[in-house]
């Protein structure tokens, strides 16, 4: 046992019990945040999808979002006109056995009216979820860590990066689901990866996801390397591809996913977020918040995130954790960063003894206690338009 989790209708367990509010357009936003601040209850948290025409990517990923296993309840806020399917939605939540509510701004009166209607909504369904409210003990078997890397640098491969990927053996090693993604960050790691695969159908599905990425990033013309990371002293995409492979440690690979799409089993398995289609006009394509998203929409009830160069950001619904290699990004970013890798390249401390500390914060995060950005205050989120498919191409098929 790890802590006691939030026992949901499906089996699944959470970590936070949240109440989702969320909007179905932008015009609906500012509605639907002024809620959220009006409620003043940090378990209430703000999600959205701005777009105004239907996407079949967008409606599966709110899906899995309000019902991902931290959401306890969820108040729907809608304009009225938008192409967002809020009935699919709403059913798709009650029939997971969460209170939701839905408020229509158009129906309601306007912006204050709408306001007043879905504050009342939002204590309604935390109503419903304290009457509802059952702790259960949550095992390693319950827990889906993500991973994630952003800011990258020279510290980022040989630090943070691979201490991240020892906590993940060891979480796999516990019966912990552990999801590693950026097939675009991993160009020309598909041979290696491959020889981990817990199939022929995985290696395959490997591979091919990144000649994908590969692909998509040409037809784009520029890949996922940024000025930054050249500042940083990354010299080449190979070498900060390598330095993002390492997150996923040494265990085999169970299968590949797509966002949305929940693992069936616990073990290590690569997350393939890059779009089916050649780069669109507003389609997202390199950011680390629709990312963490993606990995949420998976199940991931916290995020492990990899920064040399140093991030602010955390997430709604589930925690990230930030992790430096770079010794003088966490002397000056030390209120951001929950675990200082660069005591590596100090020579202060081995690659396991930070990867049992990230491994102790996670059991210790999920028991509870608050990471950095949870701390202060962070809930960005991120949903756009996307063309992707919706099940990923293999899984191993015989493990238990």
């Amino acid at each position: 046992m790890i802590a006691n989790g939030y026992l949901r209708a499906d089996g699944r367990k959470g970590i936070r019990n949240v109440t989702a509010v969320i909007y179905l357009v932008e015009c609906a936003h500012h509605v639907a945040r002024r809620v959220v601040e009006l409620a003043q209850d940090d378990d209430v948290h703000l999600l959205g999808f701005p777009g105004c025409y239907p996407n079949e990517y967008s409606l599966r990923m709110m899906k899995a979002l309000a019902t991902h296993p931290n959401v306890g309840g969820v108040v729907l806020v809608s304009l009225g006109c938008e192409g967002f399917n809020r009935e699919a939605l709403a059913s798709n939540i009650e029939a997971s056995g969460r209170p939701v509510r839905t408020v229509v701004i158009q129906q309601a009166g306007g912006t204050r009216s709408g306001i007043e209607t879905a504050l009342a909504a939002v204590k309604q369904v935390r109503e419903e979820m304290i009457r509802a409210e059952r702790r259960v003990p949550m095992h390693f078997s319950d827990l889906v860590v993500g991973t994630i890397c952003g800011g990258s640098d020279g510290t980022s491969g040989i630090a943070a990066n691979p201490a991240v990927g020892r906590a993940f053996d060891r979480l796999v090693d516990a019966g912990a689901s552990c999801l590693f993604e950026e097939t675009g960050e991993m160009i020309g790691c598909e041979g290696a990866m491959s020889t981990r695969a817990a199939s022929p159908e995985v290696a395959e599905a490997i591979v091919a996801s990144i000649h994908n990425a590969e692909k998509y990033y040409r037809a784009m013309g520029y890949g996922s390397f940024a000025p930054g990371n050249a500042e940083g002293g990354l010299s080449t995409l190979e070498e900060k591809s390598a330095g993002a492979y390492v997150k996923s440690g040494s265990r085999a690979i169970n299968g590949v996913i797509r966002p949305a799409q929940q693992p069936d089993a616990p073990g290590l398995y690569l997350l393939d977020v890059v779009p089916d289609t050649a780069p669109k006009f507003g389609f997202p394509n390199i950011s680390d918040n629709s990312e963490i998203v993606e990995l949420m929409a998976c199940g991931a009830h916290l995020t492990l995130f990899t920064t040399g160069r140093g991030s602010v950001v955390g997430s709604a619904i589930a925690p990230v954790i930030k992790i430096t290699g770079n010794p003088e990004t966490y002397a000056l970013m030390s209120e951001d960063m929950d675990i200082d890798a660069g005591r590596v390249l100090e020579g202060k401390s081995t690659l396991d003894e930070v990867g049992d500390d990230i491994f102790n914060l996670v059991v210790s995060v999920a028991s509870g206690a608050l990471s950095k950005s949870e701390s202060l205050g962070h809930r960005e989120f991120v949903l756009t338009y996307k063309s992707i498919d919706a099940v990923g191409p293999a899984c191993h098929p015989t493990r238990a």
